[in-house]
């Protein structure tokens, strides 16, 4: 067996990472020839390929398109935690995680005839040459405005007839994101509002119908259209609406958790405390963490 630089534990424990079925001592994985370049792609496809065989791991066999969507989104969601802690570390090991469920997938579809990783390279080489020909051609953009609007319209073309504009964005997006994601296309086309004063606007009258909702129903309706607008005004400040709702809720976690701290070291009941206690014990938290 070729185990190239390190042990062959170091090795092993390098493919271990790929799969969990590799963790486990009491399953036997056949020996395979171990790629002797770790750093290059088509070791990994090698290793998943291998994985995914007969002599490979049982858990990589038995996956399917299906059985790896949770898994996919969890791996991407993990690569955003990494960005959102600017963990650069483990943003490099969060991407390999997220390459690793595309490989998967890539092997998967080869197996079953449907495409294979060529297929997916040559895809999205094809469609970012053709979506910038004002790099790959003659065509010129005065700014990154303009960019966007073109590249609309070239999707366009690319959509069948019946398609609408927002057919594309995925439905299975967080609310919050999806709402930016059809705002701003819309935006493209002129569909937004000129100032960002009138988008303050609308959401002081969207407040307002929600102050003076009748029932239970109307409330949720117009706080849904509250939480449209506020997507609206973020996206219009180049705010990622998601990523400042998940940086506020760790920061929220963060002087919580220094609250209870604070009341186990000084043997404080945190129900027991008056709501001006607790608001104290609030801004002493915020100083401690910030």
């Amino acid at each position: 067996m070729t185990i190239g630089r390190g042990s062959k534990y170091e090795i092993m424990m390098s493919i271990a990472r790929l799969a969990p079925c590799m963790y486990n001592p009491n399953i036997k994985v056949a020996e395979m020839d171990i790629p002797q370049n770790l750093r290059q792609f088509d070791s990994l496809e090698q290793i998943i390929a291998f994985l995914r065989g007969s002599d490979g791991c049982p858990w990589d066999r038995k996956q399917t398109h299906g059985s790896l969507r949770e898994h996919l989104l969890e791996e991407s969601y993990e690569v955003l935690e990494s960005l959102d802690d600017t963990d650069y570390a483990k943003l490099c090991s969060e991407l390999g995680d997220l390459l690793l469920q595309i490989v998967l997938h890539a092997q998967v579809a080869r197996e079953a005839g449907e495409f294979d990783m060529g297929d997916v390279i040559e895809s999205i080489n094809r469609k970012l040459i053709y979506r910038h020909p004002h790099v790959f051609s003659s065509d010129n953009v005065k700014d990154a405005d303009e960019v966007l609007v073109r590249w609309e319209a070239l999707k366009k073309k690319e959509r069948i007839e019946e398609a609408g504009m927002l057919d594309g964005v995925p439905k299975m997006l967080p609310a919050l994101a999806y709402s930016q994601s059809v705002q701003e296309r819309v935006s493209r086309v002129g569909f937004d509002w000129p100032t960002d004063d009138g988008v303050l606007d609308k959401l002081a009258e969207e407040i307002s119908e929600v102050k003076d909702a009748a029932n239970l129903h109307d409330r949720y309706t117009e706080f849904g259209d509250i939480l449209f607008t506020l997507a609206n005004y973020a996206r219009r400040q180049e705010i990622e609406l998601e990523s400042a709702l998940r940086e506020a809720n760790r920061k929220f976690s963060r002087r919580f958790s220094c609250m209870e701290t604070l009341c186990r070291e000084r043997k404080l009941d945190l129900v027991g405390m008056s709501l001006e206690e607790q608001n104290k014990l609030w801004n002493e938290a915020k100083d401690v963490v910030g």
